[in-house]
């Protein structure tokens, strides 16, 4: 209940639509009672033969509770879809609000298709949460205590009963079924998860999977699956119409009981006759207000899913936040210098350090490569100097400031980064390179004949660079580099893409541009690395050398068995 307490406080921002809409909801309700009433006296009455004025005041009041009713209806309606459509609205932007900060670690817990499960799905299923949860119970307990209320005075006994079939209308057969719902709306909520991230997973991975044969097997589990979640949806939807009949059913049970207990009465003296009809038909009229209780057990299971769903998404937010805005800006005029001192750091939920006890410093402005075989925990270095993640322990500096003390915006808006792998998005070359800040065309064409690339600047690009080659995607990203040109390079397998020549080309443009910048770079190709001041090897997430390229080979350490093994392989 906590997660939909939350909700409920994020909802009521909408305080007067709301309030609007329970006025002009309980207005319409209890006019519809009243002209229904209104109408069983009038059939009374008439039956008796009285002169036509004494028809007139209800008449009258018919005509006035049917205008009443109508006007107070459409204000009801306007009021709570607006209500919620600006609710749905609020939420998604907190809840949005609340993702970012999270990103990217929160890819580490959550496939890509159960997150776009949540964003979309969860909050769409939260639209419902106002509409058909916290409103319609207000309205039922109202309409009822007031038609109560009136029915008390022409009998006790048809109160206590109107009381009693709003208990089982509007609370027992809910609440039974409520508990039916909860693990058919669990199983509905993972078999959609489930679907999601299938076909997500489908559509990223469709071509490998056609190259490998495996696409029919794979359509045939989505497939499947998809059967599972529509006969889930099937079960789901039959059980809300059972609910829905044995509610209405349950109404016109308390409306006969009505009718037999009012006729016991007449005979007994104890009720005016006149008074029987208006009596039942301001039973029929009040248990609509019971209907919408029908589908409330389901929106409320779903909606409480939906609200634990997304807020487990977004819970470590508030401390991230929280953290992030006690850290202060750092700004480098000029290139920093770089320590790591006994940096150990393991990802979420696995049970070895990726590093472990990392302590190197790199001075301002020269130029460092880190090398060492896949999984030794080069890449996850250069994820920590970004504040991408934090370390377990162990301390980063950057020109003496703790990187932990310092905004990741900060970091970011200094360092100019090519990661292995680089986004990019539906557009022209000239948006994506765009990212990197407000250039002219004229730069935007420079940099990238610095890169080797003859694009135009309209050129299209499609999501994910996806017409664009590996070795062009490497190449437009160090191009929005160039452009950026920050006082701090961070090179992931930059070139891994480029021929020999071109890299030599491209690194021979990045190393004129970051002269007096400090650059750190991870590669696996180990040709070409005497340009650089600093080269660092690890194995096993541990530093094992340091030194020049000189000194590495001079001491025929780890450095230069591979070193050997790819002028072996090479030869």
């Amino acid at each position: 209940m906590n997660s939909l307490w939350t909700i409920t406080k994020w909802m009521m921002r909408e305080k007067k639509d709301i309030i609007l809409s329970i006025f002009f909801g309980y207005v319409a309700g209890i006019a519809a009672v009243a002209l229904f009433a209104a109408s069983g006296y009038l059939v009374s009455r008439a039956g008796l033969v009285p002169p036509l004025y004494a028809l007139m005041v209800p008449v009258v009041l018919i005509k006035l509770f049917g205008v009443i009713r109508a006007s107070a209806r459409y204000q009801e309606r306007l009021a709570s879809h607006r209500a919620t459509f600006t609710i749905l609205s609020e939420l998604r932007v907190r809840f949005y609000r609340q993702l970012e900060p999270l990103v990217p670690s929160i890819f580490a817990k959550y496939r890509s298709g159960d997150l776009l499960a949540r964003v979309v799905g969860d909050v769409e299923s939260l639209q419902n949460y106002f509409l058909r949860v916290f409103y319609p119970p207000i309205i039922l307990v109202l309409v009822f205590l007031s038609t109560i209320f009136f029915v008390t005075y022409f009998s006790m006994w048809v109160s206590l009963w109107i009381l009693f079939g709003v208990f089982v209308t509007g609370f027992l057969i809910p609440a039974f079924f409520a508990r039916i719902r909860a693990k058919h709306d669990r199983e509905l909520r993972a078999l959609r998860g489930d679907l999601s991230s299938g076909m997500t997973e489908m559509m990223y991975g469709y071509r490998d999977l056609l190259l490998h044969h495996k696409l029919g097997r794979t359509r045939g589990e989505l497939l499947e699956q998809s059967d599972r979640y529509a006969e889930a949806q099937k079960r789901d939807v039959t059980n809300q119409f059972f609910n829905s009949s044995l509610v209405v059913a349950a109404s016109l049970l308390v409306s006969w009981g009505v009718l037999a207990i009012g006729a016991y009465l007449v005979v007994d003296g104890e009720l005016n006759g006149l008074f029987l009809a208006m009596l039942i038909m301001m039973s029929l009229t009040a248990f609509e207000n019971a209907t919408p209780m029908a589908v409330f057990p389901g929106h409320f299971a779903d909606s409480k899913q939906a609200a634990d769903r997304l807020l487990e998404v977004v819970a470590p937010s508030e401390a991230i936040v929280a953290a992030e805005a006690a850290r202060t800006d750092m700004v480098l005029e000029s290139a920093p210098d770089v320590s790591f001192e006994r940096v150990t750091y393991r990802y979420p939920d696995t049970y070895r350090d990726v590093l472990s006890d990392v302590d190197v410093t790199l001075r301002s402005g020269t130029k460092t490569v880190i090398v060492g075989p896949s999984g030794s925990g080069k890449s996850t270095l250069l994820q920590l100097l970004l504040a991408f993640v934090r370390p377990d322990s162990g301390e980063i500096r950057l020109n003496g400031q703790r990187l932990d003390d310092v905004t990741q915006a900060s970091v970011w808006r200094e360092a100019s980064v090519v990661l292995q792998e680089n986004h990019f998005f539906f557009g022209t070359v000239r948006e994506n390179l765009a990212l990197a800040g407000e250039f002219t065309d004229a730069d935007m064409e420079a940099a990238l004949a610095s890169v080797r690339l003859g694009f135009s600047l309209d050129e299209p690009v499609l999501e994910k660079g996806a017409n664009l080659s590996g070795g062009e995607r490497q190449r437009l990203a160090i191009a929005r580099a160039l452009l950026k040109n920050g006082v701090l390079w961070i090179l992931d397998e930059a070139t891994s893409a480029l021929d020999a020549r071109t890299e030599a080309d491209v690194f021979a443009e990045v190393f004129r541009r970051a002269e007096s910048s400090t650059l750190v770079m991870v590669s696996h190709r180990l040709t070409g690395l005497e340009r650089f001041d600093h080269i660092i090897v690890m194995e096993g997430g541990r530093v094992v050398e340091t030194g020049t390229y000189d000194e590495l080979m001079r001491s025929r350490g780890v450095f230069y068995g591979l070193k050997q093994i790819e002028q072996d392989i090479f030869a």
